[in-house]
């Protein structure tokens, strides 16, 4: 699918495509399934290349890390606007109460630096910006974090594209390197659902034997 290939997009959108998916993927709800990390990575290749993307890599990453805090801005202030409502839901799907719950309890136990770490977890960094909103993290806490995360995120892996990709085994074995960001990307979610699904395993045991 196009919309899920970072070098048709990046390619045939330019800087402004580019922009408009980081702000989504970061912090609107129908832009968790963006490509994320693949395509700043991707960004950086093209700007090295210099066919499709002819911009100072410097001034990429600033626009990248920008549109990347705007969009958790956006996901902050709709989860405390209207957060809590879906959460409360008991209907709701992807907003159950119980959710929040776990947020806020991750939230407690590691702090604001949260928002950092989730920059780099697809799907995750979505909703995470949203879900601090709804817990009530304090607003210039979170425009902290948020700015440390996206200046990281958007500056980092798009510098490290660039700089990989003048490698010629990096240019020449390009799809296989960005199936392997997202595989790394990808792997810190599988290992908490497997986390997740033992503990459940043993409350579980631990409920049947009592």
């Amino acid at each position: 699918m196009h919309l899920l290939d970072p070098h048709w997009l990046a390619s045939t959108f330019g800087v402004a495509g580019i922009l408009v998916i980081v702000f989504a993927e970061s912090g609107l709800l129908i832009g968790f399934f963006l490509p994320g990390d693949s395509l700043l990575f991707t960004a950086g290749l093209l700007v090295a290349d210099g066919h499709y993307l002819r911009v100072p890599l410097p001034l990429l990453c600033a626009l990248i890390a920008v549109a990347a805090i705007a969009g958790d801005q956006v996901g902050y202030l709709f989860g405390r606007r209207v957060g809590r409502p879906l959460f409360d839901r008991p209907d709701a799907r992807l907003f159950k109460r119980d959710h929040l719950v776990r947020a806020e309890t991750f939230f407690a136990r590691h702090g604001a630096r949260s928002i950092v770490l989730a920059r780099f977890v697809p799907v995750v960094r979505t909703f995470t910006p949203i879900v601090a909103g709804a817990s009530s993290m304090p607003y210039r806490t979170f425009v902290i974090y948020n700015v440390v995360g996206g200046v990281l995120w958007g500056c980092g892996v798009t510098t490290l594209g660039y700089f990989l990709g003048q490698i010629a085994f990096v240019e020449s074995n390009i799809e296989l390197i960005l199936i392997a960001i997202v595989a790394v990307s990808v792997a810190p979610i599988a290992v908490e659902a497997l986390r997740a699904r033992r503990r459940r395993q043993v409350a579980s045991n631990a409920t049947r034997q009592s």
